[in-house]
């Protein structure tokens, strides 16, 4: 089945063709996070949506080698201005760090050193990794067997000079004279192509902020920095130009290259819309002039934003959530990872509690399907296989630019077909294990039944084991058929905020969502 995939440097769906074909997995970057706090949902949310595309590749049969860098430098905090404006967002967390431990707060079990960079940069990269871990982010799930594909930028210092200086060789760069390094953008005819902005618009303060302060130094407003001497920051490198940093649109095209480039390509490149302008445009501007390609990324995918009840998220709100805040609440990975994704990638998506609680039960109703199926149990002896066919249905929704919302419909309404909900099934262990095997590709690209448990962790652990102790003594009070008792225990576990569920293989618990 052929995918077919939104574009937008063509602003168009197109079929999807790798560029090499063959036995050739299909090369595949992503914008991570930058790694000076905790990632929060919005986020998460982008980082999702690759990821669902690449099991959507995967379950179409090809291998995809997907990398996703973590920016531990120079990334600034104004985004919007291609120079990189602002403060470095390691140095502010620096500052954070510092503030916090003079007033007593730093992060809980931590003993980061807020005067080290990279100290910070280890500790919020390693909870980013938890955090993928826990949603199923392919990446994060399998860093220990490929740490090469989750680079950062401080060990491509040297790649990122090497690429400034063929950019001067070849005219596309120049050294200002404050001694800045900027990328000369009239020199590339296709700048602006992935973001509609052209070097006119830009020259009058459109589509990007340009600093004042830097205009005498540029040939034209537009270009951006490459390289910038700088002998007082925090995070800084010996170069031909001064010591300093690089820009952050550079360790993208540099990790690219060296990690999936081929003769200077790559197949699919993914970020939040926010990367489109300036990020992405730069990165085509200085990869394809240091490569002589005719491309960087042959797709470009682009995730829109996500507000929280209707509002853009903002900790004065009180509506700004990491992660761990959602799980603390006694939502599981599976309910999350797909409040996160279910929304099409190209539609701004209202993330709910609400949502939160239907995805719960979804999530719920087909882990009920799995175990049912997984004992050999279906609802119909007649032969009748509604996810065999529901795959076919499934894998064609996705294939049709990620239609996930409609997918899930796809399999909701096979779901109802195949489980039983009154009466005993039939047992048919061969149907049975077919149904299963339909159900779990199509988890594959879902992710979320592995992850149907709630995080118990910390300060939690008290609670674990007297809820473990209550779950032993009710099961003892039952096997002596003291129904009175095991309906106070299960009173017990209501009042602390317990659901339980018992099962063929015993009882399992969770806690009750707000």
């Amino acid at each position: 089945m052929s995918l077919r995939l939104y574009n937008t440097l063509t602003k168009s769906e197109e079929l999807f063709t790798p560029i090499r074909g063959g036995n050739d997995p299909v090369t595949f970057y992503t914008c991570g996070p930058t790694v000076y706090d905790y990632a929060h949902i919005g986020n998460f949310r982008s980082f999702l949506n690759a990821d669902v595309l690449r099991r959507t590749l995967e379950l179409i049969g090809y291998e995809v080698e997907h990398v996703m860098n973590i920016t531990d430098v120079g990334h600034m905090t104004e985004d919007d201005d291609a120079d990189g404006g602002g403060e470095d967002k390691m140095e502010l967390a620096s500052k954070r760090l510092l503030e916090d431990k003079k007033s007593g707060r730093i992060p809980e079990g931590s003993d980061i050193d807020p005067n080290d960079p990279r100290a910070i940069a280890d500790y919020y990269a390693q909870a980013f990794l938890d955090d993928g871990t826990t949603l199923g982010l392919l990446v994060a799930v399998e860093a220990e067997r490929f740490p090469e594909r989750l680079p950062r930028p401080t060990a491509y210092i040297q790649g990122m000079i090497e690429l400034i200086e063929r950019l001067i060789a070849s005219d596309h760069a120049y050294v200002a004279p404050d001694g800045v390094v900027y990328f000369d953008v009239a020199s590339f005819p296709d700048y602006g192509a992935l973001s509609g902005n052209t070097v006119d618009g830009l020259r009058a303060g459109e589509g990007g902020r340009i600093l004042e302060s830097d205009q005498a130094n540029k040939r034209s407003p537009a270009d951006f920095m490459l390289w910038k001497p700088d002998p007082k920051h925090l995070m800084r490198w010996e170069s031909p130009w001064g010591e300093g940093y690089p820009g952050w649109h550079l360790e993208c095209s540099v990790m690219a290259e060296e990690l999936l480039g081929r003769n200077g390509e790559i197949d699919i490149h993914s970020g939040g819309e926010d990367n489109i302008f300036p990020h992405h445009e730069c990165e085509i501007a200085q990869s394809r002039c240091a490569t002589g390609s005719s491309s960087f990324a042959r797709y470009w995918f682009h995730t829109r934003h996500l507000v929280v009840e209707g509002e853009k998220m903002s900790k004065s709100k009180g509506n700004f959530f990491t992660v761990r805040d959602i799980l603390a609440k006694g939502y599981t990975p599976g309910a999350l990872r797909l409040e996160l994704v279910r929304t099409h990638y190209r539609q701004n998506a209202n993330f709910t509690m609400q949502g939160l609680k239907d995805c719960a039960r979804m999530v719920d109703r087909w882990c009920r399907l799995r175990d049912q199926l997984a004992s050999g149990v279906v609802s119909d002896s007649g032969g009748a296989a509604p996810l065999q066919a529901a795959l076919v249905r499934f894998t064609e929704c996705l294939c049709d630019d990620l239609n996930l919302a409609r997918a899930i419909g796809v399999l909701n309404e096979a779901s109802t077909a195949a489980r039983i909900t009154d009466g005993e099934g039939v047992s048919d262990p061969e149907l049975a294990a077919s149904e299963l095997a339909a159900l779990m590709k199509m988890d594959h690209v879902l992710g979320v039944l592995e992850r149907n448990e709630q995080i118990i962790s910390g300060e939690e652990d008290d609670l674990a084991v007297r809820v473990e102790a209550l779950i032993s003594a009710r099961a003892s009070a039952k096997a002596e058929k003291d129904w009175s008792a095991a309906d106070e225990i299960r009173d017990e576990l209501v009042e602390l905020g317990i659901s339980i569920k018992d099962g063929p293989d015993g009882t399992t618990w969770s806690r009750s969502v707000e």
